[in-house]
């Protein structure tokens, strides 16, 4: 039996595998985050222990898990724990979606102008080094304590193994690594004020990283020493999770945020499109990567507004039928926005609005937007890197089928969905645990998961989602310059 655990924005989700690789339990536990100002977005790790303690819980309740042979580890990228010199957390971790950084990427930038070409990205507010600047500058008390940095998986690992361990796919997202050469980037460290004796060190997300502490096993009921395999990002253990390995694969997930994943052989950067280049957790690997910070955060906030749960308002839609050349168009950049435009000011909106629409006309718009933002970042992937065939569909809202009926037809691409792709990330976990353990290969590890459903590119939608999605790309230049966000 293998364990993966998946440290996410809103919640840890757990996933035990059998012998043969096969899902024999999962478990979920909630996160609360935090809005302390505009722009910002933090949580406390010590929620994220608490989170994964009770998810390890629910399934020893379930499962005899003294059979685990390995743990492996996934997590939201790009989150910034500061440690001091006895390993105590500093301040609330900043994540991934926190755009209070956008000033200090232009200055990063600047400190090392080698900065796109070594790292294969932009400097965004979400990178974590630019947040240590932002630190540097308006919290210097905490930054003066500074002693060490780790991402949030990478955290846990800390807590569970006393190990201070990073991997390809989730340092790759930091601006300090040398994203070709796998290894910190001596360069990109100083025009933060870092040396590398504060980061962690660095395995492929395949090797062992740290062994389970006797205290952590005796509470959780697991053997003590197993291996603690060093995982990997998210994306790229929703990757593993669902057999995304090959050069060319491709996936789409349509988590809190919405990423389109594509597989490489090789490093291919293009900073210039607003693409994400980072290594992939498998040795060897590279990926490439669009996001839209909010996909199925849209349809949650606009759930909550509306007083409804969301399968109540796709319901509603489903209804009312997904076809319409009217209604108004919604820009789905409640936290910003990266792909293509790489904006932490970009704000959200709601266009062409009449007395005639209702809830159903909203819901339809929120859908549209955020599959409007994933085409374009698809677009920006093909750019320079070829044409994508087909994805499969991973994450929460890839559960529902009118989403991927709309998301199929505006992407022009076939989508399917997998058995296990709701829990890819944590799955992929899993996987890189039975590898690191010695108990399967990358090959018979990362298997594709069997396809439950096949969704085409619909003729009946494709005329009104093109005339909508012109509309889509016209309203952020328009209005860029008077509904900005500070920052």
């Amino acid at each position: 039996m293998h364990l993966g655990l998946d440290l996410g924005t809103s919640g840890v989700k757990s996933v035990l595998l059998d012998a043969v690789g096969a899902v024999l339990g999962q478990a979920t536990a909630p996160l609360p985050l935090s809005h302390p100002h505009p722009l910002w977005s933090e949580q406390d790790p010590s929620d994220w222990w608490q989170a994964t303690r009770e998810v390890v819980a629910q399934l020893r309740q379930q499962h005899d898990v003294t059979r685990v042979r390995g743990v492996g580890l996934s997590g939201q990228m790009h989150g910034a724990v500061l440690l001091d010199a006895a390993n105590h957390v500093l301040r609330p971790a900043i994540l991934w979606n926190d755009g209070r950084a956008q000033a200090e990427c232009f200055e990063l930038e600047a400190a090392e102008p080698r900065s796109r070409s070594i790292t294969g990205n932009l400097a965004m507010p979400g990178f974590t080094a630019p947040k240590l600047l932002w630190v540097q500058r308006h919290e210097p008390e905490v930054f003066a304590q500074v002693r060490r940095v780790l991402l949030p998986k990478d955290w846990l690992r800390l807590r569970m193994t006393g190990e201070a361990i990073s991997d390809m796919s989730d340092a790759a997202g930091t601006l300090w690594l040398d994203v070709g050469a796998r290894h910190w980037s001596q360069a990109m460290l100083a025009a933060t004020g870092l040396s590398e004796s504060q980061m962690p060190c660095l395995a492929e997300g395949t090797e062992i990283a740290g062994h389970l502490r006797a205290d952590i096993a005796a509470e959780w009921g697991l053997p003590a020493g197993i291996p603690v395999a060093a995982g990997a990002s998210d994306n790229a253990a929703g990757a593993v999770g669902i057999g995304c390995i090959t050069p060319g694969q491709a996936f789409i997930s349509l988590g809190t945020s919405g990423v389109v994943f594509v597989a490489d052989s090789a490093f291919l950067p293009d900073p210039e499109h607003a693409v994400h280049a980072f290594c992939h957790c498998v040795p060897g690997m590279w990926h490439r990567m669009s996001v839209t910070l909010s996909a199925a955060a849209s349809l949650a906030w606009w759930a909550h507004v509306a007083g409804a749960d969301e399968a109540s308002l796709l319901a509603e839609l489903q209804d009312a039928g997904v076809a319409s050349t009217s209604g108004p168009v919604f820009l789905p950049y409640l936290s910003g926005e990266r792909t293509p435009h790489n904006d932490a000011g970009a704000s959200g909106a709601f266009v062409g609005l009449t007395a005639t629409h209702g809830r159903a006309d909203m819901t339809r718009a929120v859908v549209e937007g955020v599959a409007f933002a994933l085409a374009d970042g698809l677009n920006a992937l093909e750019a320079r890197g070829g044409h994508i065939d087909a994805l499969t569909a991973i994450g929460g809202g890839a559960r529902s089928a009118l989403w991927l009926r709309t998301l199929a037809s505006a992407l022009d691409r076939p989508l399917r969905t997998v058995s296990g792709g709701e829990v890819g990330p944590a799955l992929g976990a899993a996987r890189l645990a039975r590898i690191a353990s010695g108990d399967g290969s990358v090959a018979d590890t990362c298997r594709s998961l069997p396809t439950t459903a096949e969704f085409a590119p619909d003729a009946a939608l494709a005329g009104p989602l093109e005339s909508r999605r012109t509309v889509f790309r016209r309203v952020y230049p328009a209005l860029k310059g008077h509904i900005r966000r500070k920052v």
